[in-house]
């Protein structure tokens, strides 16, 4: 079972819960694997202090031009949709932010002059938390502009391991490519928003995520007890299920600025984790749970 913990915007509890959800299962160590698919801010190594035993470098191809026997046709610049290549008097410059590695440049050039070279963009690592469990993570190297790559990259490399019983991955915010490819073939998805406007504006455009891959949902509400109502209105219109309430607490706060999970702080949640997962569990994914 794969269960994605992702969120409209940032900063609303997703690492909170995805972590405090995984240290609450009880299953065997090695049953259980994290990914922290939050490559452009990864920060569940804060609560979960992973060891880590195993690293691998994530790069794309990018175009490689042999100026020498270069023609200076320009077609190389013609076919490539995203501009990362360019004619220029009589030098054609690469402009690898831009290159989306799809290789028509290469394709296209009659006379050859276009190689390809790896261009490393991030890291991928993995070693067992401290809870037991098998934890993954990826890291985009600093002013990288594409962290889909290090996200898929990061799933496939999860996937060559053991099989297990449960993933829980730690999705990236927003709603752009790298959330959608987090949570793309997951069985489960837990939408954490917080009750104001914004959240609930931001938690619209994460269910229209989850109903492209019908995927079911519950939602979690953190920072429960602004005084917002719409959160609430909202999913009870939508027939959307608010499975857990974090309150608006200081003491959570704190905790977790020391890198204490909402376990460490108030250990009851353990149990409202455990009763989500065996409702998941037991009654089959989808038949308690709304598909958007």
């Amino acid at each position: 079972m794969i269960i994605a913990v992702a969120s409209g915007k940032g900063g609303t509890g997703k690492t909170t819960v995805a972590t405090s959800l995984a240290r609450s299962l009880d299953v065997q160590g090695a049953s259980l694997l994290f990914l922290d698919a939050d490559v452009e801010a990864p920060n569940s190594h804060l609560f979960l202090k992973p060891e880590i035993e195993h690293t691998r470098d994530v790069g794309v191809r990018i175009p490689e031009v042999n100026q020498e026997i270069c023609s200076l046709c320009g077609k190389c610049a013609e076919v490539c949709q995203y501009h990362a290549i360019a004619v220029l008097g009589k030098k054609v410059l690469v402009f690898p932010q831009l290159c989306h590695s799809c290789g028509s440049c290469t394709l296209m050039c009659p006379e050859g002059a276009i190689s390809e070279k790896q261009n490393v963009i991030g890291v991928l690592e993995h070693g067992p938390a401290q809870d037991g469990f098998r934890y993954f993570r990826g890291v985009m190297n600093v002013g990288e502009p594409m962290a889909l790559p290090i996200v898929r990259l990061l799933k496939q490399w999860a996937g060559e391991s053991d099989e297990s019983q449960v993933v829980v991955i730690d999705a990236p915010p927003g709603t752009s490519c790298p959330m959608v490819e987090a949570v793309c073939g997951a069985d489960f998805l837990l939408l954490v928003t917080e009750p104001t406007p914004f959240g609930l504006h931001d938690l619209k455009l994460a269910l229209q995520i989850a109903a492209k891959f019908t995927i079911p949902v519950g939602v979690i509400i953190n920072r429960d007890g602004l005084g917002y109502q719409g959160v609430d209105e909202f999913c009870a219109e939508a027939g959307l299920s608010i499975i857990i309430r974090i309150p608006f607490d200081r003491s959570i706060a704190e905790g977790t600025a020391r890198g204490r999970t909402l376990l460490d702080i108030y250990p009851s949640y353990k149990t409202a984790f455990q009763n989500l997962f065996k409702e998941i569990s037991n009654y089959g994914v989808g038949s308690r749970w709304p598909r958007p």
